[in-house]
């Protein structure tokens, strides 16, 4: 079922899968107060680029390079300066903590570059900063003549409140050791479904998972398999037209099994 939510936002639901594409913080701000348990997302970076102009340049020249076969679509929110970038994520990142539930868990990933502005906009926004597990894509990244290789990315993580362990007494993994593949990439930072399955295990059972920054909706199919609710939010309507492919074919293979 696909409803209009308003002009600038649709919403298309099935069992409790619910995707809205549209603005992360216009959908947000429509969420209801503590009406989720979990936030789980991998927002734009920012990040690349030292000068303005590799500053504006298009997502697909930062990360794809030009011998790329099979393109992916563009994606905004790429082309922030370092003040605007954490003023905007400390908006999204407050909204996330009105909506969240008292000891829910939140991770976010970023880059090296990034990591220090993440650990401060999670705690602007009222989050309790818990620490950092690095993601090891392994030796298939690109070497790096003369220095070291950029081989990992970084989930910043935490809880609004205190962890409330009681209710989830799981013990996991501090560190992710898993390549990207491409062939399975339906986004041009995408994050594979292992990696998303590892961090929903931080969630407790039956709670809903948020993910603002849906892309192609590898957190989504980490929570399908978990068997948990998602509620994904994505801007661009190429990838948000991806993403409701995926997740819905994700949610009647994983019915259909049971």
């Amino acid at each position: 079922m696909e409803v209009g939510f308003q002009m600038a936002i649709k919403r298309f639901s099935i069992g409790n899968i619910v995707l809205f594409q549209g603005e992360a913080l216009e959908v947000l701000g429509r969420l209801g107060n503590q009406s989720v348990g979990a936030v789980i997302t991998d927002p734009p970076y920012a990040s690349s680029g030292v000068s303005a102009i590799t500053k504006a340049q298009a997502p697909s020249q930062k990360y794809q390079g030009i011998h790329v076969k099979n393109k992916h679509p563009e994606f905004n929110g790429e082309n922030r300066d370092q003040r605007s970038f954490h003023f905007w994520s400390s908006l999204w990142a407050s909204e996330c903590y009105r909506i969240a539930r008292e000891g829910a868990p939140i991770c976010v990933f970023s880059d090296w570059r990034q990591l220090p502005t993440t650990t401060d906009y999670l705690q602007s926004g009222g989050f309790t900063f818990n620490g950092i597990v690095p993601w090891d894509k392994t030796e298939s990244c690109r070497p790096a003549r003369g220095k070291f290789r950029c081989q990992a990315e970084y989930i910043a993580w935490g809880f609004k409140g205190r962890c409330q362990s009681d209710k989830h007494p799981v013990y996991l993994s501090g560190a992710i050791r898993e390549r990207v593949n491409p062939k399975e990439k339906l986004h041009m930072t995408a994050k594979p479904v292992a990696v998303m399955a590892h961090l929903i295990q931080v969630v407790p059972s039956g709670e809903t998972v948020l993910d603002p920054f849906m892309g192609s909706g590898s957190t989504g199919v980490a929570a399908i398999h978990a068997g948990l609710p998602f509620i994904g939010i994505e801007a661009t309507v190429e990838y948000f037209a991806v993403a409701k492919k995926r997740l819905s074919s994700a949610y009647k293979a994983h019915h259909k099994g049971q």
